[in-house]
């Protein structure tokens, strides 16, 4: 368990540093805050859309040897990103770490499967969403200080020498064997892949290409329209057409990318969709935090670092001990509370925080948030483990490694383009109604492009300008305004998710162990399987 926990923390890891190291980052590059949104983007997007893939490569080369290779190029990935030189490769490099992580998320689940049975299974996934929980608090805690004392690459380097650990110490876990005569469905690769990565870029270009008309930003326009929101329609529909696709492969016999038998029940689709909302609600929280702690408010990353550890800590209580609660609650009460929860939190959180973050009630509206997150992660992810056979533990691995990648990378530039797009807003209407504001400086400002930027890097940009001392001074007040109103309104906006959330979660099991549901089919393969998600979640 201590191998499989240690090789998630280093997956998480990576994505925790990046957020934490937001400044140090823009600093070094010279670069804007969007350039490590892009980064998580591409990551997330390669996990998401080769996860299936992996699964189907795990079964053919093996989940302890895919493991072992994973661990290692990943490692190589790392020490790149500690040596990249520009945000071009920055963003390079995170897409082949995501493409390792896209083969080494299903490992991870077999192996638990494998070594587990029962209660023991249900507690080491729980302490498998607390190793990814613990990746927050030790990057935050680490790359924060690295990044204050040093610099942000060390944390990066230091994940090489965590990589050659776990892989010499692997040679502990069992060996899986090996699936001969599998086949590969190519064209499900094909459309799956296609689909995440439309739904991703159209999610994350939303902002700076536009909503429906495209911007002078988009690479192209269809009649005046913008990509974004066209790229996110086909998305759709080729997600549509894969599972579709799949279904007439199963019903022919034939070798599908994903077995949808881990599907084929209402709690199962339910489950899913629960786990696509919390994963994308807590990335963009966590992007939000670092963004405005470090850029607006210009404060180091190891400060960062001890005001998001409450926020981890908590998400790591939740993911550890919620396991307690599922023999006294079914997973759909458990489901409701926390959402219910993470909206009093975000609402909370939204009317308290000010430009002082570290205030009590804005660290306990953070923890009561991190709480709800971490329990519906271990939840969710016990719940579709349990409704199917260890056979099947690679291909829940690769759903909930798309699902949860996918939703990261929706969660995360649809974050970031709300705030931008708010912020924009804002600074637009205060801008041109203020009266030490004149026309003529609008005019050498462009205001198509707005991001959050620091009060030293505004002033820099009007030192450019024919702006006087005191309309410099006003457009630092105006800065300040609407980036504490954007922050606000996006927090208000997350809690309005959290809230939506609750009609899903009201699909999820309604029985504790042992208990057989009403509706339970007395026969046939669905049937049994649906007796056995009721019963072991």
């Amino acid at each position: 368990m201590l191998i499989i926990s240690l090789a998630q923390i280093q997956l998480a890891f990576n994505v925790s540093a990046l957020q934490v190291s937001i400044g140090g980052i823009v600093e070094d590059f010279n670069t804007s805050p969007s350039s490590v949104s892009t980064a998580l983007v591409v990551y997330s997007l390669a996990v998401a859309a080769f996860v299936m893939l992996g699964a189907k490569l795990d079964k053919m080369i093996g989940s302890r040897l895919m493991f072992q290779g994973g661990i290692l190029v990943h490692g190589v990935a790392m020490g790149m990103m500690a040596l990249s030189t520009t945000p071009d490769r920055m963003i390079q490099i995170q897409g082949l770490a995501g493409l390792v992580a896209a083969l080494m998320v299903p490992s991870l689940v077999v192996l638990i499967a494998t070594h587990y049975q029962g209660k023991q299974q249900a507690q080491a996934l729980g302490l498998l969403g607390a190793a990814q929980a613990s990746a927050g608090v030790l990057a935050f805690l680490i790359a924060g200080a690295l990044g204050t004392f040093l610099s942000w690459r060390y944390a990066f380097g230091l994940l090489v020498f965590v990589a050659v650990a776990i892989f010499f110490l692997s040679f502990r876990l069992k060996q899986v064997p090996r699936q001969t005569g599998m086949k590969i469905d190519w064209n499900g690769v094909i459309l799956i892949a296609s689909a995440v990565t439309l739904l991703s870029l159209g999610f994350n270009y939303l902002n700076a290409w536009g909503i429906l008309v495209a911007t002078s930003n988009a690479p192209f326009n269809i009649l005046g329209l913008s990509p974004a929101p066209i790229m996110i329609v086909f998305g759709i529909i080729l997600g549509q057409l894969f599972f579709s696709w799949s279904y007439l492969r199963g019903k022919k016999g034939k070798p599908t990318l994903i077995a949808l038998e881990v599907l084929d029940t209402s709690e199962e689709r339910y489950t899913t969709y629960v786990l696509l909302i919390i994963g994308a609600l807590g990335p963009a929280i966590n992007f939000l935090i670092p963004l405005y702690i470090q850029i607006v408010q210009g404060r180091s990353s190891l400060q960062t670092a001890v005001a998001v550890i409450p926020y981890s800590l908590a998400i790591f209580f939740g993911t550890a001990m919620i396991v307690r609660l599922f023999d006294r609650l079914t997973p759909r009460m458990i489901a409701r509370y926390a959402f219910v929860t993470i909206v009093v939190g975000l609402v909370m959180l939204a009317f308290t925080v000010s430009n002082d973050w570290g205030t009590p009630m804005v660290i306990l509206s953070l923890v009561i948030v991190g709480v709800a997150e971490g329990s519906l992660l271990t939840l969710v992810f016990n719940v579709l483990v349990s409704a199917s056979p260890k056979e099947l533990a690679g291909d829940v691995g690769a759903l909930r490694g798309t699902v949860n990648n996918l939703s990261t990378a929706l969660g995360t530039a649809m974050v970031g383009a709300l705030a931008v797009g708010i912020l924009g807003v804002l600074i637009a209407g205060l801008a041109a109604n203020h009266p030490s504001i004149p026309p003529e400086l609008l005019d050498q400002v462009n205001l198509d492009n707005v991001d959050f930027v620091s009060n030293d890097q505004l002033e820099e940009l009007l030192a450019a300008t024919s702006a006087t001392p005191e309309e410099v001074a006003a457009a630092v007040a105006i800065n300040e305004d609407a980036r504490l109103r954007a922050l606000k309104a996006s927090f208000l906006a997350l809690a309005g998710v959290a809230m939506l959330a609750i009609v899903p979660a009201g699909g999820l099991p309604n029985v504790l162990p042992g208990e057989i549901p009403v509706d339970q089919p007395q026969k046939g393969a669905a049937g049994r399987k649906k007796k056995k998600s009721g019963a072991a979640a």
